[in-house]
């Protein structure tokens, strides 16, 4: 069994298509169908269903594809250690964040890729958080960043960052002479939110939820920027955790508004694989998250 044929195998899966997952190995289709073939003779079972054209992975090829994921990444891994005291730390980081994460994520990814120049990074958004998880499980995420419930997360390590507090962002003027600055006066605005199916909006609904209280927006979106590029029209107020504000930078023609009571409020921690040892690239990470979190907790 060949490292090669492993690549061919999870190029596969994740191209879906023989054409491209040979131009990703870039190697010819022959050549990557052989190098198929070859690791279905050897293991005895086929991996895929063939027909005129890839039709999915056998119930072995599912089995073959989670250890050739795992195989792949402790290579991964091994070539970094060898090669970490003479050419420092290299390889890819890769990371997955649910959409409320997508501008916070800047402070991790921004530090690591200015104290390792060699790593590349490479960024999933806008998951959700039982997806990010799934890929971590399957080896094609090494760290995201998530909502956590504790049955999203057993068996991984838990890197609790920060707990949004949601604010209220309009145009000026948007609140008129209004003095309440109560959620039950923010939920009557014309508003633009995540959509229902995301965890950072079911946060919300929840907790306005629990004090009578609904909102109807009449725009959804799984984008930060969509969502802020309609509120800077000045015809479309928002509710959005106050952590994803600093990160973009100044919003002029906005106006950041903290609402009474009920305090909505939601846990953000970053995720990843839990074995001994831990790769290189983890330990990185888990440094970079205690120097730019101090406040944070493993779990």
């Amino acid at each position: 069994m060949m490292l090669r044929q492993l690549e061919y195998l999870v190029a596969l899966a994740g191209e879906q298509h023989f054409a491209r997952a040979a131009e990703l190995c870039a190697v010819s289709q022959p050549a990557l169908s052989e190098g198929i073939r070859k690791l279905e003779r050897e293991l005895g079972v086929p991996l895929v269903r063939r027909g005129h054209a890839f039709q999915g992975l056998t119930v072995e090829g599912d089995t073959v594809l989670r250890w050739a994921r795992k195989l792949l990444k402790d290579h991964e891994s091994l070539k970094q250690e060898v090669l970490f005291h003479r050419d420092g730390l290299n390889g890819t980081l890769r990371v997955g964040t649910v959409p409320a994460a997508s501008s916070t994520v800047v402070t991790l990814t921004d530090a690591f890729a200015r104290e390792h120049p060699e790593v590349s990074i490479k960024i999933k958004g806008s998951l959700h958080s039982s997806e990010i998880i799934r890929q971590i499980r399957n080896y094609e995420l090494d760290a995201g960043l998530i909502y956590t419930e504790p049955d999203d997360v057993a068996g991984l390590r838990i890197h609790r960052l920060y707990v949004e507090e949601h604010v209220l962002i309009t145009a000026p003027g948007m609140l008129g002479r209004r003095t309440s600055r109560s959620w039950a006066s923010a939920v009557d605005l014309p508003l633009c939110l995540l959509d229902s199916s995301l965890r950072g909006r079911q946060v919300l609904d929840h907790a306005l939820a629990e004090h009578g209280l609904k909102v109807t927006p009449r725009i959804e979106c799984d984008s930060v920027v969509t969502l802020l590029a309609h509120v800077s029209t000045g015809h479309w107020a928002s509710i959005v955790p106050r952590q994803w504000l600093p990160p973009i930078g100044a919003l002029p023609g906005l106006e950041i508004t903290r609402l009474d009571n009920p305090e909505v409020t939601s846990q953000i921690s970053l995720v990843m694989e839990d074995v001994s040892p831990l790769s290189l690239m983890s330990v990185a990470l888990s440094e970079l998250i205690l120097e730019k979190f101090p406040q944070s907790k493993i779990l």
